[in-house]
């Protein structure tokens, strides 16, 4: 499974949300591979999921990958509920 976790630069947000994203899933016993960019980059990449804000969402709009909106990058139990919609 491929994960991409997006902000708008895809420097120091999405890092963030890649660790805790990575925190939650070994906490659910999930494997992935887990990586992040910015909003212009995984429009043009393929995945399984992607975990953006609301806001980018809109952009990355008609790919194929399923979109998980994560409003709060630091909220640990935000993250794993919207996680545990989609898995």
């Amino acid at each position: 499974m491929k994960i991409i976790c997006v902000c708008g630069l895809g420097q120091g947000t999405s890092l963030i949300l890649r660790m805790n994203v990575e925190n939650v899933l070994k906490d659910l016993g999930v494997s992935a591979d887990v990586d992040h960019m910015d909003v212009s980059s995984a429009s043009g990449t393929q995945a399984d999921y992607i975990i953006t804000n609301n806001e980018l969402a809109q952009s990355l709009q008609g790919h194929a990958a399923k979109i998980v909106i994560v409003n709060n990058y630091f909220d640990l139990e935000e993250i794993k509920s919207s996680l545990q919609e989609v898995l």
